[in-house]
This record gives structure tokens, sequence and C-alpha cells, in this order.
């Protein structure tokens, strides 16, 4: 997602609910592949699942940059 300035960003999550469901999502997402990535060995499950949750992580990220494009205009 492109630079936002912190306050735009703080009256999106106040203020739009669905900007603020997907932002949070996006972040759990991030601290899960981030807790995956700190491991030496990954089963192939949690590969399976790292790979879900990248995925994942890529669609919030895009659903939110059209959000904010939206907003800006």
């Amino acid at each position: 997602m492109e630079k936002v300035d912190g306050d735009f960003l703080r009256r999106l999550l106040e203020k739009d609910s669905e900007f603020r469901r997907i932002y949070e999502a996006h972040r759990d997402y991030e601290k899960r592949v981030a807790k995956l990535g700190k491991k030496i060995y990954v089963t192939n499950e949690e590969a399976i699942e790292e790979k879900r949750l990248k995925k994942m992580k890529l669609e919030h990220k895009d659903r939110m940059e059209e959000i904010v494009n939206r907003l800006r205009v």
C-alpha cells in the first residue's frame, strides 16, 4: 500500500468500519506470517498455511489501497 498520511489513516480507522476490519485482519495475517517465518523448521501444513496467509494479506492490502484511492479522489 502506498504511504498513507498518519492523520488520514487514523480517520479511516475511526470512521470506516470496512477499512478498519480489513486493516486489522491484514495486521493479524502479518503477525502470523512473521511468527511462522521465525521457525527454523515448518511442517507441510505450516508451509501451506503461510502461503494462504500471505495470499490473504496481499488481498487485504489491495482492498485497502482501493478504499484509500477511492476516498482520496
